[in-house]
C-alpha cells in the first residue's frame, strides 16, 4: 500500500468523527457518539478479501450507534479512490450487497475521490437487462471540488485534512508553492485549540502527503523551531510531533543499519574478509530494496566476483 493510502487509512481512525461531520453531518448529527463506535476491519476482510489482498484500495468499515433506537446501529463503509477506475461503482455495489447479505443492518456508503482528474467522481452502479434492472447509488465527494477559503474557514480540523490533499494534487510540481504552504498549514495545525492527539494526527497527515525535498523540510522544521523559540501557545504539539517524526526516522535507520551488517556478515561468512571498498559501498547503500536485494544476492552468489558483477554498487 502506498504511502497516501495509509495516511488516509489512519487519519479516518484517529478523525472519525471530526471526518463524518464534515462529509456527512446529517448522519452525524444522528450518531450517538457517547457509545463507542467500532472499526471493523476483520468483518470487511472476511467479505472483501481483495481488500486484504491488494494495495488498491483504501477502504474504511465503521460501526455507529444512532441516538433513536437504543442499541440499533449501522455501517458506514468509506473508499478513498486515488486514481481513474471504471469498475468502481461495480466495487461499491459489490461491497454493498456482500455487506447487506452478511450483517443485514443499514448501510451508509461514502466514496472520496482524492485524484488529480477533476470529472472523475462516479456516484452510482446501473444494471439492466431484458427488463431486469437497478441503480445503486452512494454518496460521492471530490477532494478538488472543495473551495480553499471555504476549508480555511471550516472550524471542523478534517476541513485542513481535505485542504492539504487538494493542495497536494494542485501544487505538486510546484515546490516553491509546497514549502510556503506546508509551513503556512503546519502553523494553522499548531494553532489550532484542539485535543493534543487530534493535532498530532493532522500534522502526521500533513507532513506525509504533502512530500518535500530534504533540504526543504528542513528550513520548514527550522522555521517552525524558531517560532517555537518566541513562546507560542503550541510548542508542546510541535516537540511532541517533532519527537515522534525523530522516532521513527531513527528506527528507520537502525533498520537500514541492520540490514547492511547483515550483508556483511553474509558476504565474510561464505568468502572471508572482504575489502573495505566494497565494505563502505554497502554501508551507504540506504534504500531498504536495495538492500534486500544485496542481501539475496550475498547468500546465492557463487564467488565474490560474481556477487559485485550484480550488486550494482
Amino acid at each position: 500500500m502506498g504511502i497516501q493510502d495509509e495516511l488516509w487509512k489512519d487519519v479516518i481512525e484517529s478523525l472519525f468523527p471530526q471526518f463524518l461531520h464534515f462529509f456527512a453531518p446529517d448522519l452525524a448529527q444522528d450518531v450517538n457518539w457517547d457509545k463507542r463506535y467500532e472499526f471493523l476491519d476483520k468483518e470487511f476482510h472476511q467479505i472483501a478479501p481483495e481488500s486484504a489482498e491488494s494495495a488498491r484500495y483504501v477502504d474504511r468499515l465503521i460501526k455507529v450507534f444512532l441516538k433513536a433506537g437504543g442499541e440499533r446501529w449501522v455501517l458506514v463503509h468509506v473508499e478513498v479512490q486515488g486514481y481513474w477506475d471504471k469498475d468502481f461503482p461495480r466495487r461499491m455495489f459489490t461491497i454493498f450487497y456482500r455487506l447487506l447479505d452478511k450483517f443485514a443492518k443499514d448501510i451508509v456508503s461514502l466514496a472520496v475521490f482524492s485524484d488529480a482528474r477533476r470529472s472523475y467522481k462516479p456516484d452510482r452502479f446501473t444494471w439492466d437487462f431484458y427488463g431486469c434492472s437497478l441503480e445503486y447509488r452512494y454518496r460521492a465527494y471530490k477532494v478538488l471540488e472543495y473551495a480553499d477559503g471555504e476549508l480555511g474557514k471550516n472550524e471542523n480540523p478534517f476541513a485542513l485534512v481535505v485542504l492539504a490533499a487538494k493542495k497536494s494534487v494542485e501544487i505538486k510540481d510546484d515546490e516553491e508553492r509546497r514549502v510556503r504552504f506546508k509551513l503556512r498549514l503546519m502553523r494553522e495545525l499548531l494553532k489550532r485549540g484542539t485535543s493534543r492527539d487530534e493535532v498530532i494526527g493532522l500534522l502526521r497527515f500533513v507532513d506525509g502527503i504533502v512530500r518535500l525535498s530534504p533540504e526543504q523540510e528542513r528550513l520548514v522544521y527550522e522555521e517552525l523551531h524558531r517560532e517555537e523559540e518566541k513562546t507560542m501557545p503550541y510548542v508542546t504539539n510541535w516537540e511532541r510531533f517533532a519527537m515522534e517524526k525523530g522516532m521513527q526516522q531513527g528506527m528507520q535507520q537502525g533498520m537500514q543499519q541492520g540490514m547492511q551488517q547483515m550483508v556483511l556478515e553474509a558476504l565474510e561468512e561464505r568468502f572471508g574478509r572482504i575489502m573495505p571498498r566494497l565494505s563502505e559501498q554497502i554501508r551507504v547503500k540506504a534504500d531498504q530494496e536495495g538492500l534486500q536485494k544485496l542481501l539475496r544476492l550475498a547468500l546465492r552468489a557463487g564467488d565474490l566476483e560474481e556477487f559485485e558483477a550484480h550488486a550494482g554498487l
